[in-house]
């Protein structure tokens, strides 16, 4: 059992988890690199591995495992199942949940089955075209950080869309483009952090807005009325029961004139200093050092 506490991490044994064979995986090396210099600065004892394939040696010595591996293999419930496996713990949701939140349209159906706001949406196969009317999201039911997210405002832009989509699976989601504010919502445990606001200089917020410095203006606190706030934090916080998480999570939210509706999940959000669960988690009081802490504390007290 972990000597870990919520406050006191101090010569407790970590392994981080980075990498992995996912698009995401320089993301995930600085995710990783925060992390462990965090909780080193806490007094844990560190072990930093880069994930390369689906092939992991956790050290003996590891009482809880930091998976900092966003996207395919780390968020998608298969390093969970393998850790089950072993009998080692680690951060995050189970292996079931995982899987559920990482595929949006498992995720889509979950929503809707609780009566979550989510916009209107269908799965396309080979050889099927939209129904729904433009404009439309396209998007890769299996990926994160928006790898295979395409606006569609025009016929022109579908075909090609949809051949970059199925390259990463047989289906893909299709939504109705929602007109709104950009919010996103971060989870621990059963609390909603300060609202974000993300408003991209130019076009939307796909992979190069995220990681681009200076692409992406964030407004934290999200400048919205107490009402508007409280709205959608318990926007995020059904969604979050209406797929069983419990542990940690970044709920995208669009606020438009009917109300917030919910985008997706993310069960592994980026984890740099600069990332947007650390930014919320700031405003709220609680510093990158004791935010890697708490989900920490968090993850040991989920049940198995």
């Amino acid at each position: 059992m972990s000597r870990f506490s919520p406050y006191d991490p101090h010569n407790c044994n970590l392994t981080v988890l980075m990498g992995g064979p996912g698009p995401e995986s320089e993301v995930s090396m600085r995710s990783g690199a925060a992390v462990s210099s965090a909780l080193r600065s806490a007094g844990a004892k560190v072990r930093e591995i880069r994930v390369e394939n689906c092939d992991v040696i956790i050290p003996e010595e590891t009482e809880l495992v930091f998976n900092l591996i966003h996207g395919t293999f780390g968020e998608d419930g298969s390093l969970q199942d393998v850790l089950d496996d072993l009998g080692i713990a680690y951060t995050g949701e189970g292996a079931v949940e995982s899987r559920l939140a990482f595929d949006k349209i498992l995720t889509k159906k979950a929503l809707e089955m609780h009566g979550v706001p989510t916009p209107r949406w269908e799965i396309l196969r080979k050889g099927e075209m939209p129904s729904l009317p433009l404009p439309i999201v396209i998007k890769a039911p299996k990926q994160g950080s928006s790898v295979g997210v395409h606006l569609i405002h025009n016929i022109e832009q579908i075909v090609p869309a949809m051949t970059d989509c199925f390259f990463y699976g047989e289906e893909i989601l299709v939504e109705e483009l929602v007109s709104g504010r950009e919010l996103t919502v971060g989870i621990l445990g059963t609390e909603a952090l300060p609202v974000v606001e993300i408003k991209p200089h130019e076009g939307f917020y796909d992979y190069s807005n995220k990681y681009t410095k200076g692409a992406t203006q964030y407004l934290v606190p999200a400048p919205l009325s107490d009402f508007e706030t409280s709205l959608v934090q318990e926007i995020a916080l059904a969604a979050t029961r209406a797929l069983g998480l419990k542990v940690y999570c970044r709920v995208d939210v669009l606020l438009s004139e009917s109300g917030p509706t919910v985008l997706e999940i993310n069960t592994i959000p980026g984890m740099t200093e600069t990332s947007l669960l650390p930014k919320a988690a700031a405003v709220a009081g609680l510093d990158f050092i004791s935010l890697c802490c708490r989900i920490a504390a968090l993850s040991l007290a989920k049940p198995v």
